[in-house]
């Protein structure tokens, strides 16, 4: 009896893995989600962001002609460094 359950167990472990790992790949494959590159009319494009923990995020995000360095957190968000679009960036 014990054998006929593992046996069942066998079979259907494989199966139910496969089930969830191909729903997994097909909802990924299907999800619409965000465009990977923002509309060129928008005013405020983020251009990159660097994940600090849990706690925080580096984002560099450009608005008009300027490129600021955002600092964002559970507190808020400050402005860390800004440049003008011609000017060399430090």
């Amino acid at each position: 009896m014990i054998l006929e359950y593992f046996g069942r167990l066998l079979l259907i472990l494989p199966l139910v893995g496969g089930l969830a790992w191909g729903s997994l790949w097909l909802w990924k494959k299907l999800q619409i989600g965000l465009p990977m590159n923002a509309a060129p009319t928008r005013a405020v494009r983020v251009v990159d962001a660097v994940s600090l923990g849990s706690n925080g995020r580096l984002l560099v995000v450009e608005f008009g002609q300027n490129t600021l360095l955002l600092g964002a957190s559970r507190s808020g968000i400050n402005i860390l460094a800004s440049t003008k679009q011609g000017a060399p960036h430090a």
